[in-house]
């Protein structure tokens, strides 16, 4: 099934091969458009995943501050997640709508 986000009906990132864990949807880096994607300062720590860092997600016509996280070097558990991406703040995440 392809995953889609979605901020402002812009699609910002599209694959067949998101990793779900924690029920986010992790999408692999080369499926993201970068574009949209501006690094953030923030960063936080996961007990078990180990520390994210954030980009703000900006379309035309809106921007969503730390609405994409990543983790650079995630812990051994946490591997399936390397080089992906998630997202929330405002970015639907959800199957591609039927007929596309």
């Amino acid at each position: 099934m392809k995953m889609q986000a979605v901020l402002n009906g812009v699609i910002v990132a599209e694959s067949e091969d998101t990793v779900v864990v924690e029920g986010n949807h992790y999408f692999p880096r080369g499926d993201v458009n970068a574009d949209y994607l501006e690094p953030s300062e923030t960063h936080t720590t996961c007990g078990w995943k180990g520390v994210a860092s954030y980009y703000t997600v900006s379309v035309p016509g809106t921007t969503s501050a730390d609405a994409a996280w990543y983790y650079p070097t995630p812990s051994d558990e946490a591997r399936q997640i390397t080089d992906r991406i998630a997202f929330w703040k405002g970015v639907t995440v959800a199957p591609e709508p039927e007929g596309d």
